[in-house]
């Protein structure tokens, strides 16, 4: 429901895949059954997240269940992005509702799916809730600067939320053949060790945005 319309802050997008995935959700959006609506869809992304974190915690007993997070992540990015793509195409749109209640569905799918990931013993307890943490804070600044700015930035650089599925799916078919990595000469849990990088990335990106809104702000009031 991410839709650029009055009543919304408008979007800015400039991952990797940005380009082509407009084309594709386009595309798609044109050949979607009539009787399939965006909350259809917005609802198949966040049941999608919470299928992802299942999958992740039955992963702890067999590894194989790591596929089936790797089909619900491409169900969620499928509902999650096509469902304001869909409201565009058809003239439908619904600014404040699709921006309130698609960024609460983000929020409770992250839950959903760091709790699987946690359960499953792939990742320590502690680095899950770490990288949960920086993901909120991180939610929390951009959510903040949409409304003080009327922007609302998607992705950073080259990495949006599609680039970050891609880059989860590859990392859970590595875990399949290499659960754990050696690191500064010690055995470590592969999720630990690439967990532990996403969180403080994430963390520091936050940070960095933060000051760089808050100056923003700072420069264009002071007066």
């Amino acid at each position: 429901m991410n839709q650029p319309a009055a009543g919304a802050p408008q979007r800015e997008l400039s991952g990797l895949t940005a380009a082509a995935e407009k084309r594709l959700l386009i595309w798609l959006a044109r050949r979607t059954p009539e009787p399939v609506g965006s909350d259809h869809l917005t609802l198949l992304g966040l049941l999608a997240m919470a299928g992802a974190g299942a999958c992740y915690a039955l992963a702890g007993r067999n590894a194989a269940w790591l596929h089936g997070v790797n089909v619900c992540l491409a169900l969620n990015w499928l509902g999650d992005s096509l469902d304001g793509t869909l409201a565009r195409v058809r003239n439908r749109q619904r600014p404040r509702f699709g921006f309130y209640v698609d960024h609460l569905v983000d929020a409770l799918g992250a839950l959903f799916l760091l709790a699987g990931l946690a359960a499953s013993g792939l990742v320590s307890e502690r680095i899950a809730v770490a990288l949960l943490l920086a993901y909120y804070f991180l939610s929390l600044n951009i959510y903040l600067a949409a409304c003080a700015l009327g922007v609302y930035k998607i992705s950073y650089g080259l990495f949006g939320g599609t680039e970050l599925r891609i880059l989860l799916a590859i990392v859970n078919l590595l875990a399949l053949a290499w659960p754990r990595v050696t690191f500064w000469g010690s055995s470590v849990l592969l999720f630990d060790l690439l967990a532990g990088l996403a969180a403080s990335g994430l963390a520091l990106t936050a940070l960095r945005s933060a000051v760089q809104v808050t100056k923003r702000l700072y420069d264009e009031e002071r007066l």
